[in-house]
């Protein structure tokens, strides 16, 4: 064997365990400030779609996290939930909030999606999630397309995003159906 190739082999492999290294410490350093920022959104959102709920327990439910909030007396009077499911380009995330019921929707918040500038990512916008407030769940969510909703359960969809639009719908449907489900068995 050519002694240069040797040589070059064994600078390669020097200079990548010393980036994996630095990769390792640089993850080691912002792993904490990562789950530390992602503890703080859950509580925005959380106050955002509960604004009348003084503290809150956390549980799960099948496999779904669901906040009880409660009242100044420690009375339950709703729940937020983490929905999380396909977009048009990657995951969305959303918290909604619910009546203690489970008949109507207090908001949601879109806590992270990857969507399309200007278009997609329109889900984040007051206007959109201002719509699903005092939606009624009782049935599940429907959306329309250029025209405004005739029914209390239903939301308009973002002209040039309707698949963003869907994707909320269907994972809020999906998520709700399941939390129902659970909580009704206990």
């Amino acid at each position: 064997m050519d002694k240069n190739y040797v040589r070059m082999v064994m600078v390669l492999g020097i200079i990548g365990a010393i980036v994996a290294l630095a990769l390792a410490n640089v993850y080691k350093i912002t792993d904490p400030l990562i789950q530390k920022n992602r503890k703080q959104t859950i509580k925005e959102a959380i106050k955002e779609v509960l604004p009348e709920a003084k503290t809150y327990k956390h549980k799960t439910v099948k496999e779904i996290d669901v906040y009880i909030g409660l009242d100044d007396t420690g009375k339950k009077i709703g729940y937020a939930f983490k929905s999380e499911g396909p977009g048009y380009q990657g995951t969305i995330s959303v918290m909604a909030g619910a009546n203690k019921e489970l008949t109507k929707l207090t908001g949601i918040y879109v806590m992270e999606q990857i969507e399309t500038p200007g278009l997609g990512a329109r889900i984040s916008e007051d206007d959109f999630q201002k719509s699903f407030r005092k939606l009624n769940i009782e049935d599940i969510i429907e959306y329309v397309k250029n025209k405004e909703p005739s029914k209390d359960n239903e939301i308009k969809s973002i002209t040039g995003a309707t698949i963003s639009s869907r994707s909320v719908v269907d994972n809020l449907n999906k998520t709700i159906d399941v939390l129902r489900k659970a909580l009704k068995n206990g």
